[in-house]
Parts: C-alpha cells; sequence; structure tokens
C-alpha cells in the first residue's frame, strides 16, 4: 500500500480546543439566556452549548475559560466557537478581538487495509513504546515519539491516532505506522 493511500483513508473524528474570554461568567443566568445550553452544576461544572452545523459541544466555565469538543475539522472548531462569540456578544458580554484558539487533540482514524499480528507487533515495534494486555483491551497502544502522538492499533487493520496538534501530525503518523509495520514484515 502506498503511502498516500494509507494517508487518504484518514478520518478526523474529533478536535478538541481551547480559549478564553478572560473574564468571569455567570453560567446560571447564561443558561436563561441562551437557547441550546445545559447547566448543571452538580453534575458538571460548566455549562454545555450545543451547536448543531458544526455539530460540536462548548463546555464554558466560570472562568471564561472554554473547551470546545466534537467538531471534525479544525475549521469546525472556529465556526462552533464563532456561533458562541456571537451569542455571547449578543448578551452584551464584552470579548478579546481575537481570542486565541489553541487545538489541543485531535483524534483521528485510519486504515492500513489489512490484518494485523498485534502479538509479533508488540515484540517487533518493541517494547519500551509499545502497551499490549488484549486481556484488558483489544488495541495496541504505540506511542510514537516524532510525531509526539499515541497510535491505538487494532486486528483488523483500524488504527487510531490521538494527541496530534495538526492533521500534519496525524498523517505522518500513519506513514511512520505503515513503514514501521511494513518494515516488519507485517503488511499484508
Amino acid at each position: 500500500m502506498s503511502g498516500t493511500d494509507v494517508v487518504e483513508s484518514i478520518e478526523i473524528q474529533n478536535v478538541v480546543a481551547s480559549t478564553g474570554i478572560e473574564q468571569e461568567l455567570d453560567l446560571k443566568s447564561l443558561s436563561l439566556d441562551m437557547a441550546g445550553t445545559e447547566y448543571n452544576p452538580d453534575n458538571f461544572p460548566g455549562l454545555v452549548y450545543r451547536t448543531s452545523d458544526p455539530k460540536s459541544a462548548c463546555l464554558v466555565f466560570r472562568s471564561g475559560k472554554i473547551v470546545c469538543t466534537g467538531a471534525d475539522s479544525v475549521e469546525g472548531v472556529h465556526a462552533a466557537l464563532d456561533i458562541l462569540f456571537e451569542e455571547l456578544s449578543d448578551l452584551g458580554i464584552p470579548l478579546p478581538d481575537e481570542p486565541e484558539i489553541t487545538v489541543q487533540n485531535i483524534v483521528s482514524s485510519a486504515d492500513l487495509r489489512s490484518n494485523l499480528n498485534l502479538n509479533a507487533l508488540a515484540i517487533g515495534l518493541g517494547l519500551e513504546d509499545v502497551e499490549y494486555e488484549p486481556e484488558q483491551f483489544p488495541g495496541l497502544v504505540y506511542r510514537l515519539e516524532e510525531p509526539s502522538v499515541v497510535v491505538l492499533m487494532f486486528g483488523s487493520g483500524k488504527v487510531v491516532i490521538t494527541g496530534a496538534k495538526e492533521v500534519a501530525q496525524a498523517e505522518e503518523a500513519i506513514k511512520v505506522v505503515r513503514d514501521e509495520v511494513q518494515k516488519l514484515g507485517l503488511l499484508g
């Protein structure tokens, strides 16, 4: 399988980003003023604001910190936060001109299109970088140094990449994994 094929199989599943508006918020009041929110401080300390297009959840905390999760692209995170910022602005809450948005984690999946012998991979990839306990979890956990991500590999050839801060890191990770598995002669 070529590098292009495996990179083309990557699908972003979730992007998590954080930002803030540099002031304290009255979450109870916001929950009454904004449609599409959930606020139950006994269960979770933040207000949950859901957007439908893009589909995401913005977790808004009293401190003004905000975490956006569930979008399937970096652009989607920005769009969801723009919707939230517009809602807050409409309520008269002053916002920074350019709130800094930091991508914390991109979770993506890919397919090596070949069954994998996880026992052989655990030994071949080196026990210092691998966790594999099939009684506990059906996947092999492979920690890459470069790029600095965690790759979950399954016997079906499906792969989950987590910890990337940019899509390019996920793309690089899947190439590294494919090359490593191929070098070991374990890619069908």
